[in-house]
């Protein structure tokens, strides 16, 4: 994946992020606690039903399979990464994030974020996917919020996210803003 010359600062304040409750706001829940904590883990939370009625849960807990992932990633039209190098990513990241239609036998991952960063001051959003089937419906927002919410339970203030240009307004609709000038960062690749 190609990353733009840009990076994107979390505008927390204009966009009451940050003081959002991290608890579900839209109605009771529709998977039993326990079901839930089993399957997704004790972080876990439901997304708003969908119109299809499928229940969307968001988890940090929940353990990766890399092939489900790497297919999650290559509908969005990433390339193939190689498998040990995804393994160490995601072990090495601050942060996971998968989102999952709901299924009490095999839940299926439908979208995907990590960050990276020090766990304490900084983090950086990366690689933030929705399956295609599912994109415009609001799940992409969840996850925002969701890792938002999480970073900030940690104590981190700044947030940068790096996107390719062509989702750069999805995430100024949410209150983040394009780095001024883009004088504020660099980028070295290896070839």
């Amino acid at each position: 994946m190609d990353w733009p010359n840009f990076d994107i600062r979390a505008a927390a304040n204009s966009a009451g992020i940050f003081k959002q409750n991290s608890k579900k706001s839209q109605g009771e829940t529709n998977i039993p606690k326990d079901v839930l904590e089993n399957l997704y883990g004790k972080d876990a939370r439901e997304c708003p039903r969908l119109n299809d009625g499928f229940i969307p849960v968001l988890s940090k807990s929940r353990p990766f399979d890399l092939i489900e992932l790497e297919q999650l990633l290559q509908s969005v039209g990433w390339s193939q990464r190689p498998f040990q190098r995804v393994k160490r990513a995601l072990s090495n990241s601050l942060l996971t994030v998968g989102l999952w239609k709901h299924d009490s036998r095999f839940p299926l991952l439908i979208g995907f974020a990590r960050c990276t960063g020090d766990g304490v001051l900084e983090a950086t959003i990366w690689d933030v996917a929705v399956s295609p089937i599912h994109q415009g419906s609001g799940l992409g927002k969840e996850i925002m919020k969701y890792i938002l919410e999480s970073l900030r339970d940690l104590g981190i203030e700044r947030v940068t996210l790096f996107a390719d240009p062509e989702v750069v307004d999805f995430y100024r609709s949410q209150g983040w803003t394009l780095e001024p000038k883009g004088h504020k960062c660099a980028f070295w690749y290896a070839n």
